[in-house]
């Protein structure tokens, strides 16, 4: 049996063990009162210890190599869980015999046992109270044996003399912890904090660096008090050897001059980094210095770096604050300090190069031409924040790389989507550990100038947490009064983003902080049509996927019919990125058939297109339903542009209730419930009977039922869909509309007026009924997306009615 070196300071325990491996207080007198009431067993497993001694009520981990004591564990473990533990006469002994053990020991309580990698088992017990061998009964598989409790001689525990063996027991224990380095300093609490006199006495003893016949013979002591004194006296003498030890190691320590150490470090460093090619530290600093003298900086920004290189000159290499001041001074010699690009200001080679790389867009192009014309002109202007927002997928990203190229910068982009730590923007205090400056600083310094058109990706994600406020903190990156000293954490001084070009992305301004969106020019970057996809999949997405996949044109050609088939049966969206897909599994189907040798269509027809993607999924919505009351088409916004959506409406006996389904958020709900009240309230005005209403329950629904829907705009959809099913009366073929109501009839604009134009025209919708208010919007789209669209502006729900309902009645119209 083999245990492993527990039995002295270095590895004194704060706590004990319980059966669970929780961490419990040190013995109490109620525990070791209880703990010496139990009885002791007749008989007794008995695990010899090679080489240490278990007290009452310490706890102590052994490791097992034997056969018969890992057996022995193990039976014990699954049982009672209780053994005795002796300790060997002489530590060598590989297999003892009867007289090769100890006959006095210790009552163990097994607390835990640990399967180890190395194939011992470790246990853990704690000592419960003194035994003594009466007689071994079998030696195999392990020692068994008769045992009989050793009393222990407490006496008077409360007398001045007895107390005062404690007091210094504890100050000497204290002592000896803080003179020796390797004892944690955790365990002066352990010696404080023991309340029992007697554990006291055995958890020092079981901790001093003593021999092993020297702990037997302790624990041998019967008389309390005398042990406490044979403890005494060896605490002593350990006391004596620390000190004796100290006193040397301080008599050499002080041969050497501080100086003289310090020289010969640093000369043997110096060496070394020679040896191995590098540089020392003086020549490191005389290398800055170099680089610092060739930077075009302001004289502040001089005299910093110059005081802050001084301050790393003073100080000791071999410090963790030398490496932190070093990245600094770094970073301040590899930032852009007044370096900036020439502009290009060819504007016709800019418009050249902005319709090169998107198709449409004019908005954001105009722009971005006016931006370079005033530039041109003044050549000082602080560069705008530009914000493009709209649905994925539309080109507000790559449209950041086309501004560069037609300006002559430098291209930069962070993604801001979750970033939720203000230190990403501002950066750390260079006094933490692993301190770093702010992305926007860093993403400069990869630049390499101070002009760099700088794209922040997804400005609408940002977020908030308990590290602060990221998009508080861009507010001093693009408000164009501030930025000009930009303060970062890390930097410790301002730098000038004014001749930045910003341009931030977003899919919801919603969600962007006002003062944010204040500090922004908003440009909005709306979806395409039919035909601009069209342009766009032959002109960019086709050729891009066909280099992408190794090929060329020669090998495969889609006509812009086969093209308008992919756009309208495979995707709806505003963007092209799910176009881009669809055109991606075309080319790997050429490039499958060229590796595999097969023959295929170099000039792709609709049948290759289905056979490729499929059957058409998306197809345009129909509008054979048009012969049913009740049933309008609504046009919608969404997080990916516009869509149209269709409200149903029905009637069955009852006694005049309203449901609503559709999975419909709380604002819709409420514009049903109010198209239903005004009805009611104008029965007359439509022709409704008044007692139709408390003989039939209504239900409104709005597919897709598993599409979350809310907003405002549906409410003149409503409203329509019930007087239809009330009066009878069919809806006009390919109308649709999209409006706010009133509880009095008046309806309101509503936004995402371009989206949704485009969404109609994607649904062959011919008319659209919209808010008098609306027209500012319709006058803003470009001419070419209202072609083959009829817009009626209207005031009040009776106008939509009139327009919307056809006069006549659907055929088989209910008799209400």
């Amino acid at each position: 049996m083999g245990d492993s070196k527990f039995s002295n300071f270095d590895n004194m325990s704060l706590h004990s063990i319980d059966e669970d491996s929780e961490l419990i207080p040190l013995l109490t007198p109620e525990d070791e009162e209880k703990m010496n009431s139990e009885g002791l067993p007749e008989t007794l497993p008995i695990l010899p210890l090679r080489n240490t001694v278990l007290f009452p009520g310490v706890v102590i981990p052994i490791t097992a190599s034997r056969d018969k004591s890992i057996q022995l564990i193990k039976e014990a473990n699954n049982g009672a869980k209780v053994i005795g533990v002796v300790s060997q006469k002489n530590e060598e002994t590989e297999d003892p015999d009867v007289d090769d053990i100890n006959t006095l020991g210790t009552v163990a309580r097994i607390l835990r046992v640990l399967k180890m990698p190395d194939g011992n088992t470790t246990v853990i017990i704690q000592g419960k109270k003194r035994f003594e061998i009466a007689e071994v009964l079998t030696k195999e598989p392990y020692f068994t044996a008769t045992v009989r409790e050793t009393e222990e001689e407490r006496g008077d525990q409360n007398t001045e003399e007895f107390l005062a063996i404690i007091e210094s027991i504890k100050d000497l224990a204290l002592k000896i912890i803080r003179d020796n380095p390797n004892i944690p300093s955790e365990a002066s609490f352990a010696i404080k904090n023991i309340q029992s006199n007697s554990f006291l006495i055995n958890f020092v003893s079981s901790n001093l660096n003593l021999e092993l016949k020297a702990k037997q013979d302790l624990l041998e002591i019967g008389n309390l008090k005398e042990r406490a004194l044979a403890t005494l006296k060896y605490m002593n003498v350990e006391l004596q050897k620390l000190e004796l030890k100290n006193d040397i190691q301080s008599k050499v320590r002080n041969d050497l001059d501080k100086q003289q150490r310090e020289y010969f470090l640093h000369q043997q460093m110096k060496t070394i980094q020679e040896e191995l090619g590098g540089v020392s530290y003086d020549e490191e600093i005389q290398v800055m210095r170099e680089k610092a003298e060739k930077k075009k900086w302001n004289k502040k920004v001089g005299e910093h770096f110059d005081k802050e290189l001084a301050k790393m000159q003073r100080m000791n290499p071999q410090v963790a604050e030398y490496s932190i001041q070093r990245n600094y001074l770094d970073l301040f010699l590899d930032l852009p300090w007044e370096e900036f690009s020439k502009d290009k200001f060819d504007l016709k080679r800019a418009q050249k190069i902005l319709d090169r790389d998107h198709y449409g867009l004019e908005d954001v192009k105009k722009r971005i031409i006016e931006y370079l014309a005033v530039l041109k002109l003044r050549n000082d202007m602080k560069s705008p924040i530009l914000c493009l927002y709209g649905p994925p997928g539309v080109g507000k990203t790559s449209l950041g790389k086309s501004v560069a190229e037609a300006l002559g910068r430098e291209y930069v982009r962070i993604s801001l989507g979750g970033l939720r730590d203000e230190a990403e923007i501002r950066g750390h205090r260079k006094t933490y550990i692993g301190a770093m400056p702010g992305r926007i600083i860093q993403s400069l310094k990869k630049a390499g100038t101070s002009n760099p058109v700088f794209i922040l990706d997804e400005i609408d994600k940002l977020s908030n947490s308990h590290q602060g406020d990221p998009s508080s903190a861009m507010l001093e990156v693009l408000d164009p009064e501030q930025n000009s000293e930009f303060y970062d954490n890390f930097l410790e001084m301002g730098y000038d983003f004014s001749k930045v070009m910003f341009i931030a992305t977003a899919n919801n301004i919603g969600s962007i902080q006002p003062a944010l969106r204040d500090r922004m020019e908003i440009i909005n970057v709306t979806g395409y049509t039919i035909e601009e996809k069209v342009e766009i999949a032959k002109k960019h997405l086709l050729p891009k996927q066909l280099k992408e996949h190794g090929l060329s044109d020669k090998h495969l050609k889609i006509g812009k019919p086969q093209l308008e088939k992919i756009v309208e049966g495979y995707t709806r969206e505003s963007g092209v990125r799910s176009l881009e897909k669809q055109v991606a599994k075309m080319v790997r189907y050429a490039a499958k058939s060229i590796a595999t040798e097969e023959e295929y269509n170099i000039k792709i027809n609709n049948d290759d297109v289905e056979e490729v993607l499929g059957v058409p999924r998306l197809e345009r919505d129909k509008y054979e339903n048009n012969d049913v009351a009740g049933v309008v088409t609504g046009l919608a916004w969404t997080s990916v542009g516009g869509d149209i959506l269709f409200i149903e409406s029905i009637l069955s006996k009852g006694k005049g209730a309203l449901n609503i389904t559709g999975n419909l958020g709380k604002v819709m709900k409420e514009s049903a419930t109010i198209a239903m009240e005004y009805i009611k309230s104008n029965a007359d005005v439509f022709g409704i009977e008044a007692d139709v209403f408390d003989k039939y329950n209504v239900h409104i629904h709005v597919p897709e039922g598993a599409t979350p829907k809310d907003g405002p705009s549906a409410g003149i959809t409503m409203l329509t869909s019930l007087v239809s099913l009330f009066t009878q009366r069919k809806v006009k073929k390919s109308l649709a509309m999209t409006g706010e109501i009133t509880l009095r009839g008046k309806v309101l604009p509503v936004g995402g007026i371009k989206e949704k134009i485009l969404a109609a025209k994607r649904a062959r919708i011919k008319e659209i009924i919209l808010c008098e208010s609306n027209k500012k919007d319709i006058l803003e789209i470009k001419e070419s997306y209202l072609k083959g669209l009829t817009f009626h502006y209207v005031i009040d729900m009776y106008e939509v009615v009139e327009l919307a309902l056809t006069k006549t009645k659907v055929k088989n119209a209910k008799k209400l």
